[in-house]
């Protein structure tokens, strides 16, 4: 990723960044990809469409990076990456986080209830 950095968008407002990060080649996106999700933990910041966008087109090579969020104490995160990112993923793809999901669904902490992670998990869950 070193040679990469200068790639990213410097701040959440740098959508021309973003629109150039479109026209990448895949392989130099794919190692973007962890630093991608750190521009959707809200998606009300104006890049977070467009990085949804591309993200969203690496349905299997973002799962081993949205397992480590999954597995974070940032249950606001979580909440923006099930609502706008893994609901939308293939069906193949959102399996990859059955496990979480059940979890989350069945026994969910006192911090997923207040997020309502439950809600999300259950949902996704139907479309499993």
């Amino acid at each position: 990723m070193d040679g990469f950095a200068s790639l990213l968008p410097k701040n959440i407002y740098d959508i021309d960044k973003v629109e150039e990060l479109k026209k990448l080649d895949r392989n130099i996106l794919v190692s973007l990809l962890p630093e991608l999700l750190v521009f959707i933990q809200d998606t009300n910041w104006p890049v977070a469409p467009g990085v949804l966008e591309i993200l969203r087109t690496f349905p299997n090579e973002i799962i081993p990076y949205v397992l480590d969020i999954l597995s974070s104490d940032d249950d606001n995160w979580k909440w923006y990456v099930l609502h706008f990112l893994v609901i939308e993923l293939p069906k193949e793809s959102r399996g990859q986080f059955q496990e979480y999901l059940t979890r989350v669904a069945e026994n969910p902490t006192a911090n997923e209830l207040a997020e309502e992670l439950d809600e999300i998990a259950k949902q996704i869950l139907e479309t499993l």
